[in-house]
Protein backbone atom coordinates (compact mmCIF):
# COMPACT_ATOMS: atom_id res chain seq x y z
CA UNK A 1 0.00 0.00 0.00
CA UNK A 2 1.21 3.60 -0.64
CA UNK A 3 2.51 5.50 2.00
CA UNK A 4 3.32 9.66 2.73
CA UNK A 5 2.27 11.53 -0.03
CA UNK A 6 2.22 8.88 -2.56
CA UNK A 7 -0.81 8.83 -5.03
CA UNK A 8 -3.24 5.88 -4.31
CA UNK A 9 -4.81 6.41 -7.93
CA UNK A 10 -7.40 8.46 -9.23
CA UNK A 11 -11.45 8.00 -9.17
CA UNK A 12 -14.44 9.82 -10.32
CA UNK A 13 -16.77 10.39 -8.04
CA UNK A 14 -20.33 11.98 -7.58
CA UNK A 15 -20.16 12.68 -3.96
CA UNK A 16 -20.35 16.17 -3.70
CA UNK A 17 -22.65 16.48 -6.63
CA UNK A 18 -25.23 13.99 -4.14
CA UNK A 19 -24.57 16.12 -1.02
CA UNK A 20 -25.98 19.20 -2.68
CA UNK A 21 -28.59 17.84 -4.01
CA UNK A 22 -29.92 16.52 -0.83
CA UNK A 23 -32.92 18.10 0.60
CA UNK A 24 -32.81 19.23 4.31
CA UNK A 25 -33.31 16.56 6.57
CA UNK A 26 -33.02 15.64 10.41
CA UNK A 27 -29.85 14.64 9.42
CA UNK A 28 -28.82 17.77 8.55
CA UNK A 29 -30.48 19.28 12.10
CA UNK A 30 -28.37 16.69 13.70
CA UNK A 31 -24.62 17.75 12.37
CA UNK A 32 -25.79 21.44 13.29
CA UNK A 33 -26.86 20.39 16.85
CA UNK A 34 -23.80 18.23 17.28
CA UNK A 35 -21.22 20.64 15.63
CA UNK A 36 -22.49 23.92 15.91
CA UNK A 37 -24.07 24.14 19.26
CA UNK A 38 -20.24 24.44 20.93
CA UNK A 39 -20.31 27.74 19.87
CA UNK A 40 -23.09 28.00 22.30
CA UNK A 41 -20.49 26.58 24.35
CA UNK A 42 -17.66 29.29 23.32
CA UNK A 43 -20.49 32.11 24.27
CA UNK A 44 -21.01 30.88 28.10
CA UNK A 45 -17.72 30.37 28.95
CA UNK A 46 -16.41 33.58 27.87
CA UNK A 47 -19.43 35.73 29.18
CA UNK A 48 -19.23 33.67 32.01
CA UNK A 49 -15.43 33.60 33.24
CA UNK A 50 -16.00 37.74 32.30
CA UNK A 51 -18.83 38.04 34.85
CA UNK A 52 -17.44 36.12 37.41
CA UNK A 53 -13.86 37.48 37.36
CA UNK A 54 -14.17 39.93 39.93
CA UNK A 55 -15.50 37.23 42.38
CA UNK A 56 -11.93 35.32 42.22
CA UNK A 57 -10.05 38.03 43.52
CA UNK A 58 -12.33 38.55 47.05
CA UNK A 59 -11.27 37.00 49.78
CA UNK A 60 -13.08 33.73 50.60
CA UNK A 61 -13.09 32.87 46.72
CA UNK A 62 -10.60 29.91 46.76
CA UNK A 63 -7.98 30.98 45.30
CA UNK A 64 -6.02 33.62 45.79
CA UNK A 65 -5.80 35.65 42.21
CA UNK A 66 -5.41 39.54 41.56
CA UNK A 67 -7.47 41.36 38.88
CA UNK A 68 -4.59 41.98 36.44
CA UNK A 69 -3.88 38.29 36.92
CA UNK A 70 -7.48 37.48 35.90
CA UNK A 71 -6.72 39.68 32.75
CA UNK A 72 -3.59 37.74 32.03
CA UNK A 73 -5.56 34.68 32.19
CA UNK A 74 -7.96 36.15 29.64
CA UNK A 75 -5.25 36.93 27.27
CA UNK A 76 -3.59 33.38 28.45
CA UNK A 77 -6.98 32.14 26.71
CA UNK A 78 -6.48 33.59 23.68
CA UNK A 79 -3.34 32.83 23.01
CA UNK A 80 -4.08 29.10 23.22
CA UNK A 81 -7.21 29.57 21.09
CA UNK A 82 -4.77 30.72 18.27
CA UNK A 83 -2.31 28.24 18.83
CA UNK A 84 -4.95 25.48 19.09
CA UNK A 85 -6.42 26.57 15.96
CA UNK A 86 -3.08 26.44 14.32
CA UNK A 87 -2.30 23.00 15.57
CA UNK A 88 -5.24 21.34 15.47
CA UNK A 89 -6.43 22.79 12.10
CA UNK A 90 -3.09 20.91 9.80
CA UNK A 91 -4.29 17.91 11.92
CA UNK A 92 -8.20 18.01 11.00
CA UNK A 93 -6.83 18.36 7.12
CA UNK A 94 -4.13 15.48 7.46
CA UNK A 95 -6.28 13.05 10.13
CA UNK A 96 -10.02 13.84 9.48
CA UNK A 97 -12.87 15.94 10.47
CA UNK A 98 -14.06 13.47 13.00
CA UNK A 99 -11.43 12.57 15.17
CA UNK A 100 -10.51 15.85 15.64
CA UNK A 101 -13.63 17.29 15.97
CA UNK A 102 -14.26 14.68 19.09
CA UNK A 103 -10.70 15.21 20.52
CA UNK A 104 -10.77 18.64 20.58
CA UNK A 105 -14.22 19.12 22.22
CA UNK A 106 -12.84 16.33 24.62
CA UNK A 107 -9.84 18.44 25.99
CA UNK A 108 -12.23 21.54 26.41
CA UNK A 109 -14.45 19.58 28.53
CA UNK A 110 -11.19 18.58 30.49
CA UNK A 111 -9.79 21.67 30.71
CA UNK A 112 -13.09 23.28 31.92
CA UNK A 113 -13.81 21.00 34.85
CA UNK A 114 -10.26 21.13 36.06
CA UNK A 115 -10.57 25.05 36.26
CA UNK A 116 -13.73 24.77 38.65
CA UNK A 117 -10.53 22.84 41.00
CA UNK A 118 -8.07 25.62 40.86
CA UNK A 119 -6.37 26.96 43.61
CA UNK A 120 -3.48 28.70 42.37
CA UNK A 121 -3.01 31.57 39.69
CA UNK A 122 -0.56 29.32 37.63
CA UNK A 123 -3.12 26.37 37.93
CA UNK A 124 -5.84 28.59 36.52
CA UNK A 125 -3.15 29.85 33.47
CA UNK A 126 -2.77 26.45 32.62
CA UNK A 127 -5.92 25.41 32.59
CA UNK A 128 -7.82 28.33 30.52
CA UNK A 129 -4.89 27.65 28.11
CA UNK A 130 -6.01 24.33 27.31
CA UNK A 131 -9.66 25.43 27.63
CA UNK A 132 -8.84 27.82 24.45
CA UNK A 133 -6.62 25.61 22.50
CA UNK A 134 -9.66 22.96 22.28
CA UNK A 135 -11.99 25.81 21.97
CA UNK A 136 -9.56 27.06 19.32
CA UNK A 137 -9.28 23.32 17.54
CA UNK A 138 -13.37 23.69 16.99
CA UNK A 139 -13.20 26.15 15.10
CA UNK A 140 -11.17 24.60 12.56
CA UNK A 141 -12.58 21.30 12.69
CA UNK A 142 -15.98 21.93 12.97
CA UNK A 143 -16.76 24.75 10.39
CA UNK A 144 -15.16 22.29 7.80
CA UNK A 145 -17.16 19.72 8.49
CA UNK A 146 -20.45 21.77 8.43
CA UNK A 147 -19.29 23.36 4.98
CA UNK A 148 -18.85 19.72 3.80
CA UNK A 149 -21.96 17.92 4.98
CA UNK A 150 -24.75 20.76 4.42
CA UNK A 151 -26.13 21.83 0.76
CA UNK A 152 -24.36 24.63 -1.02
CA UNK A 153 -27.69 26.42 -1.34
CA UNK A 154 -27.87 26.50 2.45
CA UNK A 155 -24.40 26.51 3.70
CA UNK A 156 -24.58 30.25 3.97
CA UNK A 157 -27.72 30.27 6.30
CA UNK A 158 -26.62 27.69 8.75
CA UNK A 159 -22.69 28.71 8.89
CA UNK A 160 -23.54 32.05 9.90
CA UNK A 161 -26.43 30.68 12.46
CA UNK A 162 -24.23 28.14 13.67
CA UNK A 163 -21.52 31.16 14.20
CA UNK A 164 -23.37 33.14 15.09
CA UNK A 165 -25.07 31.30 17.97
CA UNK A 166 -22.20 32.09 20.15
CA UNK A 167 -24.29 35.04 21.64
CA UNK A 168 -26.82 32.63 22.22
CA UNK A 169 -24.58 31.11 24.71
CA UNK A 170 -23.28 34.58 25.55
CA UNK A 171 -26.68 36.01 26.50
CA UNK A 172 -27.48 32.73 28.79
CA UNK A 173 -24.09 33.16 30.47
CA UNK A 174 -24.88 36.52 31.07
CA UNK A 175 -28.14 35.91 32.55
CA UNK A 176 -26.47 32.53 34.51
CA UNK A 177 -23.69 35.03 36.24
CA UNK A 178 -26.73 36.83 37.68
CA UNK A 179 -27.13 33.07 39.86
CA UNK A 180 -23.76 32.20 40.08
CA UNK A 181 -22.60 35.91 41.86
CA UNK A 182 -25.40 35.63 44.35
CA UNK A 183 -23.49 34.68 47.72
CA UNK A 184 -26.40 34.13 49.35
CA UNK A 185 -27.65 31.07 47.49
CA UNK A 186 -24.04 29.31 46.71
CA UNK A 187 -21.31 31.61 48.36
CA UNK A 188 -18.16 33.38 47.09
CA UNK A 189 -16.22 30.29 46.79
CA UNK A 190 -18.58 27.69 44.84
CA UNK A 191 -20.45 29.67 42.47
CA UNK A 192 -17.49 30.53 40.26
CA UNK A 193 -17.02 26.63 40.36
CA UNK A 194 -20.26 25.65 39.49
CA UNK A 195 -19.69 28.35 36.19
CA UNK A 196 -17.18 26.23 34.85
CA UNK A 197 -19.03 22.67 35.76
CA UNK A 198 -21.82 23.57 33.54
CA UNK A 199 -20.12 24.03 30.28
CA UNK A 200 -18.42 20.81 30.76
CA UNK A 201 -21.76 18.60 31.17
CA UNK A 202 -22.94 20.84 28.28
CA UNK A 203 -20.11 19.97 26.77
CA UNK A 204 -21.03 16.06 27.39
CA UNK A 205 -24.26 16.73 26.25
CA UNK A 206 -22.84 17.98 22.77
CA UNK A 207 -20.15 14.87 22.71
CA UNK A 208 -23.36 12.19 23.08
CA UNK A 209 -24.84 13.70 19.76
CA UNK A 210 -21.67 14.18 17.91
CA UNK A 211 -20.61 10.62 17.99
CA UNK A 212 -23.42 10.23 15.17
CA UNK A 213 -22.13 12.60 12.86
CA UNK A 214 -20.08 10.61 10.53
CA UNK A 215 -16.84 11.70 8.68
CA UNK A 216 -17.16 14.03 5.76
CA UNK A 217 -17.31 11.46 2.65
CA UNK A 218 -15.34 15.15 0.91
CA UNK A 219 -12.17 14.29 3.13
CA UNK A 220 -12.46 10.18 2.62
CA UNK A 221 -12.70 9.89 -1.14
CA UNK A 222 -9.19 12.20 -1.03
CA UNK A 223 -7.56 10.02 0.99
CA UNK A 224 -8.09 6.33 0.15
CA UNK A 225 -11.32 5.97 1.43
CA UNK A 226 -13.84 6.11 -1.59
CA UNK A 227 -15.93 3.22 -1.13
CA UNK A 228 -16.40 4.41 2.63
CA UNK A 229 -17.08 7.65 1.33
CA UNK A 230 -19.68 6.29 -1.22
CA UNK A 231 -21.01 3.91 1.99
CA UNK A 232 -21.73 7.05 3.93
CA UNK A 233 -22.99 9.14 1.43
CA UNK A 234 -25.73 6.17 0.83
CA UNK A 235 -26.38 5.37 4.20
CA UNK A 236 -27.73 9.30 4.38
CA UNK A 237 -29.62 9.28 1.23
CA UNK A 238 -31.52 6.27 2.47
CA UNK A 239 -32.29 8.43 5.33
CA UNK A 240 -33.54 11.34 3.55
CA UNK A 241 -35.76 9.16 1.02
CA UNK A 242 -37.12 7.21 4.40
CA UNK A 243 -38.06 10.82 6.00
CA UNK A 244 -39.58 12.40 3.33
CA UNK A 245 -40.78 9.63 1.55
CA UNK A 246 -39.19 11.09 -1.79
CA UNK A 247 -37.08 9.31 -4.12
CA UNK A 248 -33.52 11.59 -4.74
CA UNK A 249 -32.81 12.02 -8.61
CA UNK A 250 -29.89 10.73 -9.85
CA UNK A 251 -26.87 13.02 -10.18
CA UNK A 252 -24.98 13.78 -13.74
CA UNK A 253 -22.07 15.40 -12.11
CA UNK A 254 -18.57 13.72 -11.11
CA UNK A 255 -14.85 14.72 -10.15
CA UNK A 256 -11.67 13.04 -11.15
CA UNK A 257 -9.24 13.31 -7.82
CA UNK A 258 -5.82 11.46 -7.29
CA UNK A 259 -6.11 9.69 -3.90
CA UNK A 260 -3.32 10.76 -1.98
CA UNK A 261 -3.28 9.14 2.23
CA UNK A 262 -1.14 12.67 2.82
CA UNK A 263 -0.71 16.47 1.29
CA UNK A 264 2.31 18.01 3.21
CA UNK A 265 2.20 21.58 4.81
CA UNK A 266 4.28 23.08 2.64
CA UNK A 267 2.19 22.46 -1.02
CA UNK A 268 -1.04 23.40 1.13
CA UNK A 269 0.58 26.43 2.05
CA UNK A 270 2.44 27.23 -1.37
CA UNK A 271 -1.08 26.60 -2.90
CA UNK A 272 -3.33 28.47 -0.44
CA UNK A 273 -1.26 31.62 -0.47
CA UNK A 274 0.66 31.96 -3.93
CA UNK A 275 -2.15 30.53 -5.86
CA UNK A 276 -5.23 32.76 -4.37
CA UNK A 277 -3.13 36.17 -3.04
CA UNK A 278 -6.45 38.37 -3.22
CA UNK A 279 -8.14 35.62 -1.41
CA UNK A 280 -5.92 35.25 1.34
CA UNK A 281 -5.89 39.42 1.89
CA UNK A 282 -9.83 39.40 2.13
CA UNK A 283 -9.38 36.33 4.90
CA UNK A 284 -7.04 38.67 6.46
CA UNK A 285 -8.75 42.00 6.42
CA UNK A 286 -11.94 40.22 7.45
CA UNK A 287 -10.69 38.43 10.18
CA UNK A 288 -8.72 41.37 11.48
CA UNK A 289 -11.56 43.63 11.51
CA UNK A 290 -13.53 41.94 13.12
CA UNK A 291 -11.69 40.47 16.09
CA UNK A 292 -10.61 44.13 16.53
CA UNK A 293 -14.28 45.09 16.59
CA UNK A 294 -15.55 42.32 19.05
CA UNK A 295 -13.03 41.66 21.46
CA UNK A 296 -12.48 45.17 22.02
CA UNK A 297 -16.14 46.35 22.60
CA UNK A 298 -16.72 42.50 24.26
CA UNK A 299 -14.14 42.24 27.18
CA UNK A 300 -14.98 46.25 27.83
CA UNK A 301 -18.44 46.73 27.58
CA UNK A 302 -18.92 46.15 32.10
CA UNK A 303 -16.82 48.43 32.71
CA UNK A 304 -17.56 51.16 29.58
CA UNK A 305 -21.58 50.64 31.09
CA UNK A 306 -20.15 51.50 34.88
CA UNK A 307 -17.87 54.18 34.14
CA UNK A 308 -19.46 55.81 31.81
CA UNK A 309 -23.48 55.99 32.15
CA UNK A 310 -23.36 55.06 36.17
CA UNK A 311 -24.67 51.38 35.32
CA UNK A 312 -23.50 49.32 38.68
CA UNK A 313 -22.10 46.19 38.14
CA UNK A 314 -24.69 43.98 39.44
CA UNK A 315 -26.98 45.22 37.02
CA UNK A 316 -24.41 45.58 34.04
CA UNK A 317 -25.29 41.54 32.46
CA UNK A 318 -28.54 43.17 31.35
CA UNK A 319 -27.53 45.17 29.42
CA UNK A 320 -24.87 42.52 28.34
CA UNK A 321 -27.85 40.05 27.28
CA UNK A 322 -29.54 42.81 25.26
CA UNK A 323 -26.31 42.85 23.63
CA UNK A 324 -25.77 39.33 23.12
CA UNK A 325 -29.31 38.98 21.86
CA UNK A 326 -28.93 42.02 19.20
CA UNK A 327 -25.74 39.90 18.26
CA UNK A 328 -27.48 36.74 17.97
CA UNK A 329 -30.61 37.76 15.82
CA UNK A 330 -28.06 39.31 12.75
CA UNK A 331 -26.65 36.04 11.35
CA UNK A 332 -30.33 34.91 12.32
CA UNK A 333 -32.19 37.12 10.33
CA UNK A 334 -30.17 37.81 7.53
CA UNK A 335 -28.66 34.42 7.07
CA UNK A 336 -30.69 33.68 4.53
CA UNK A 337 -29.96 36.72 2.32
CA UNK A 338 -26.31 35.61 1.91
CA UNK A 339 -27.68 32.66 -0.06
CA UNK A 340 -30.39 34.63 -2.07
CA UNK A 341 -28.74 38.27 -2.55
CA UNK A 342 -25.10 36.72 -2.80
CA UNK A 343 -21.85 36.97 -0.32
CA UNK A 344 -20.28 39.86 -1.61
CA UNK A 345 -23.46 42.54 -1.49
CA UNK A 346 -24.23 41.25 2.33
CA UNK A 347 -20.44 41.21 3.48
CA UNK A 348 -19.66 44.28 2.40
CA UNK A 349 -23.06 45.90 3.73
CA UNK A 350 -22.41 44.28 6.90
CA UNK A 351 -19.16 45.45 7.33
CA UNK A 352 -19.49 48.84 6.06
CA UNK A 353 -23.09 49.23 7.75
CA UNK A 354 -21.23 48.59 11.10
CA UNK A 355 -18.47 50.91 10.65
CA UNK A 356 -21.69 53.27 9.54
CA UNK A 357 -22.99 52.93 12.82
CA UNK A 358 -19.93 53.00 14.80
CA UNK A 359 -19.51 56.65 12.97
CA UNK A 360 -23.07 57.87 14.60
CA UNK A 361 -22.16 56.95 17.90
CA UNK A 362 -18.81 58.14 17.87
CA UNK A 363 -20.61 61.48 17.03
CA UNK A 364 -23.40 61.07 19.66
CA UNK A 365 -21.83 59.25 22.39
CA UNK A 366 -21.57 62.69 24.75
CA UNK A 367 -25.46 62.80 24.79
CA UNK A 368 -26.14 58.88 25.11
CA UNK A 369 -27.73 57.57 28.31
CA UNK A 370 -26.84 53.88 29.00
CA UNK A 371 -30.34 52.57 26.92
CA UNK A 372 -29.53 54.66 24.07
CA UNK A 373 -26.10 53.77 23.66
CA UNK A 374 -27.10 50.09 23.73
CA UNK A 375 -29.48 50.42 21.41
CA UNK A 376 -27.47 51.84 18.71
CA UNK A 377 -24.47 48.93 20.09
CA UNK A 378 -27.12 46.89 19.40
CA UNK A 379 -28.00 47.86 15.58
CA UNK A 380 -23.98 47.92 15.33
CA UNK A 381 -23.74 44.46 15.97
CA UNK A 382 -26.76 43.11 14.63
CA UNK A 383 -24.83 44.05 11.29
CA UNK A 384 -21.67 43.43 12.78
CA UNK A 385 -21.92 39.96 14.14
CA UNK A 386 -23.39 38.84 10.47
CA UNK A 387 -20.05 40.08 8.84
CA UNK A 388 -18.08 38.60 11.10
CA UNK A 389 -19.89 35.13 11.13
CA UNK A 390 -19.37 35.22 7.50
CA UNK A 391 -15.56 35.44 8.29
CA UNK A 392 -15.72 32.25 8.33
CA UNK A 393 -17.87 31.04 6.07
CA UNK A 394 -15.66 32.81 3.51
CA UNK A 395 -12.20 31.79 4.29
CA UNK A 396 -13.81 28.06 4.54
CA UNK A 397 -15.37 27.94 0.83
CA UNK A 398 -12.92 30.42 -0.81
CA UNK A 399 -9.77 27.86 -0.38
CA UNK A 400 -9.21 24.28 -1.79
CA UNK A 401 -10.44 21.18 0.38
CA UNK A 402 -7.39 20.24 1.48
CA UNK A 403 -6.09 23.29 2.81
CA UNK A 404 -9.90 24.05 4.31
CA UNK A 405 -9.25 23.63 8.21
CA UNK A 406 -6.02 25.28 8.28
CA UNK A 407 -7.10 27.99 6.39
CA UNK A 408 -9.93 28.16 8.90
CA UNK A 409 -7.10 28.03 11.71
CA UNK A 410 -4.40 30.46 10.06
CA UNK A 411 -6.89 33.56 9.21
CA UNK A 412 -8.64 33.01 12.89
CA UNK A 413 -5.61 33.21 14.81
CA UNK A 414 -3.75 35.99 12.82
CA UNK A 415 -6.99 38.04 12.69
CA UNK A 416 -7.57 37.08 16.60
CA UNK A 417 -3.65 37.16 17.25
CA UNK A 418 -3.87 41.33 15.79
CA UNK A 419 -7.37 42.28 16.56
CA UNK A 420 -8.50 40.31 19.09
CA UNK A 421 -5.48 41.01 21.56
CA UNK A 422 -4.88 45.01 20.41
CA UNK A 423 -8.50 45.45 20.65
CA UNK A 424 -9.34 44.41 24.40
CA UNK A 425 -5.87 46.20 25.08
CA UNK A 426 -6.79 49.60 23.27
CA UNK A 427 -10.54 50.33 24.78
CA UNK A 428 -9.47 48.63 28.34
CA UNK A 429 -6.69 52.20 28.01
CA UNK A 430 -9.26 54.27 26.17
CA UNK A 431 -12.16 53.17 29.23
CA UNK A 432 -10.22 53.21 32.06
CA UNK A 433 -9.37 56.78 31.34
CA UNK A 434 -12.64 58.06 31.96
CA UNK A 435 -12.31 60.87 28.94
CA UNK A 436 -15.21 60.49 26.45
CA UNK A 437 -13.31 62.14 23.95
CA UNK A 438 -10.99 59.68 24.08
CA UNK A 439 -12.89 56.68 24.01
CA UNK A 440 -14.52 58.26 21.05
CA UNK A 441 -11.18 57.43 19.07
CA UNK A 442 -11.48 53.88 19.76
CA UNK A 443 -15.01 53.98 18.01
CA UNK A 444 -13.38 56.06 15.47
CA UNK A 445 -10.30 52.93 14.84
CA UNK A 446 -13.40 50.45 14.78
CA UNK A 447 -14.95 52.04 12.82
CA UNK A 448 -12.12 52.04 10.53
CA UNK A 449 -10.59 48.49 10.43
CA UNK A 450 -14.23 47.12 9.94
CA UNK A 451 -14.66 49.47 6.38
CA UNK A 452 -11.07 47.93 5.53
CA UNK A 453 -12.93 44.75 5.63
CA UNK A 454 -15.73 45.94 3.87
CA UNK A 455 -13.60 47.41 1.14
CA UNK A 456 -11.67 44.13 0.80
CA UNK A 457 -14.82 42.44 0.12
CA UNK A 458 -15.89 44.62 -2.76
CA UNK A 459 -12.94 44.59 -4.57
CA UNK A 460 -11.66 41.06 -3.62
CA UNK A 461 -15.10 39.04 -2.71
CA UNK A 462 -15.91 35.51 -4.45
CA UNK A 463 -19.50 35.26 -5.57
CA UNK A 464 -19.51 31.64 -3.69
CA UNK A 465 -23.51 31.48 -2.67
CA UNK A 466 -25.37 28.12 -3.97
CA UNK A 467 -22.14 27.21 -5.71
CA UNK A 468 -20.65 23.82 -4.87
CA UNK A 469 -17.14 24.20 -2.95
CA UNK A 470 -15.06 22.06 -5.89
CA UNK A 471 -16.19 25.01 -7.98
CA UNK A 472 -15.22 27.59 -6.05
CA UNK A 473 -12.00 25.91 -5.42
CA UNK A 474 -10.26 22.80 -7.33
CA UNK A 475 -9.15 20.52 -4.84
CA UNK A 476 -5.46 20.00 -4.93
CA UNK A 477 -5.94 16.20 -6.01
CA UNK A 478 -8.47 17.23 -8.47
CA UNK A 479 -8.12 16.08 -12.00
CA UNK A 480 -10.05 18.85 -14.57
Amino acid sequence: MASGTADLGTITTDVPARLDRLPFSRFHRMVIVGLGTVWVLDGLEVTIVGSVGARLTESGSGISITASQIGLAASIYIVGSCLGALFFGQLTDRFGRKKLFMLTLGIYVVATVATAFATAPWFFYLCRFFTGAGIGGEYAAINSAIDELIPARLRGRVDLLVNGSYWLGSAAGSGASLLFLDEDLLGAGLGWRLAFGIGAVLGLLILLVRRHVPESPRWMFIHGQADEANRTVADIEREVERETGQTLEPVDQELRIRQRHAIPFSEIAKVAFTKYPKRAVLGLALFVGQAFLYNGFTFNLGTLMTTYFGVAASTAPVFLVVYAVGNFLGPVLLGPLFDTIGRKPMISTSYLGSAAMAVVIALVFTGLNAWTFIALLGVTFFLASAGASSAYLTVSEIFPMETRALAIAFFYAVGTGLGGIIGPVLFGTLVESGDPGRLVTGFWIAAAVMAVGGVAELVFGVKSENASLEDIADPLTAER
